[in-house]
């Protein structure tokens, strides 16, 4: 008769330990949807910074001199003036944002939802629950992540720098964070956490809720069964939703990050994400706020396909 550390050895890995298997498969999907649509995401990021109106307050003449330009033309200016490879330039520490919020994320909707919130009497997890954990759950790891939030959006810019005629700020990943650090000190490397947690919740409670309520709609209402039509579907809408909620707080993060700064590690643009909020709309106008959408949505919805709704 055999022991019961012996049956337990002959289990398939994902049984004896589920939890890290899950965290392992969810890191490797969430890798392979970073690289597929990365491109996306440093396209977005050019997108925002397009016609900052604060950069005429320094004597910038980038403002004036680059027209604004689209997703397309955008894509294909990076590609003949920077390089076919720098479309994944900042791909290494988007990686690391991966790894850290993907982890963080996982490991506090767990310890939700188990311990804090707790299922009810007939084993069924509310919505609302589960929206309140998505969202308190996006909020810690988008904080814990926001130095590889950091440095990826520097990075993404480096390229512009160049073409402007400006000193590269960084000759890689590390020297980056040790960059930042030096300068700014541990407090540097959080710059731009509050409109970055509040773009994670904001993500979190549209994607949660409309992909849940729009399934169940065609599920009940339509003669579409509970499969990858569905699903394909309810992402769809989900990640139209959370990108219409979350874009203007990802504009303000992204150009809060990559204001430059004092020799205190201070920012000469923005005094606070209000302060940026504000100069936005009132130089730009309301849509200003929603520069680098389309991009964003779609890289949103292929990163729901690729990694089951890992935000």
């Amino acid at each position: 008769m055999s022991a019961p550390e012996d049956e337990e050895g002959l289990l398939p890995l994902t049984q004896r330990w589920p939890r890290a298997s899950k965290f392992l498969l969810s890191g490797c999907a969430a890798t392979v949807a970073e690289l597929a649509t990365f491109p996306l995401d440093l396209i977005k990021t050019r997108l925002q910074m397009q016609g900052e109106a604060a950069l005429a307050r320094l004597g910038d003449s980038a403002r004036e001199a680059t027209p604004y330009r689209g997703m397309v033309r955008t894509a294909l200016g990076i590609v003949q003036e920077e390089g076919f490879l720098k479309l994944w330039q900042g791909v290494t520490p988007a990686i690391y944002r991966h790894v850290v919020y993907s982890g963080g994320r996982m490991v506090t909707y767990e310890h939700l939802r188990e311990v804090v919130f707790g299922k009810s009497e007939d084993k069924h997890y509310p919505l609302w629950k589960s929206v309140i954990g998505g969202m308190m759950a996006g909020v810690v790891g988008q904080f814990l992540a926001n130095p590889t939030d950091l440095v990826k959006v520097q990075m993404q810019m480096e390229g512009k720098r160049k073409l402007e005629g400006k000193p590269l700020r960084f000759r890689g990943v590390h020297h980056a964070f040790a960059k930042i650090l030096a300068e700014g000190g541990i407090r540097g490397l959080w710059a731009g956490w509050v409109p970055n947690i509040q773009r994670a919740a904001l993500v979190n409670m549209g994607d949660l809720t409309t992909y849940d309520t729009v399934k169940h709609y065609l599920v009940l209402n339509t003669p579409l069964e509970d499969n990858i039509m569905t699903h394909g579907l309810s992402s769809l809408c989900s990640g139209l939703v959370a990108s219409i909620l979350g874009t203007p707080a990802d504009v303000i993060k992204s150009r809060i990050m990559n204001q430059p700064r004092d020799k205190e590690g201070r920012g000469l643009l923005y005094k606070s994400s209000i302060d940026c909020l504000v100069q936005a709309v009132q130089g730009e106008g309301f849509m200003s706020l929603y520069k680098g959408f389309l991009p964003s949505w779609l890289r949103m919805e292929d990163t729901l396909l690729f990694s089951d709704c890992d935000l």
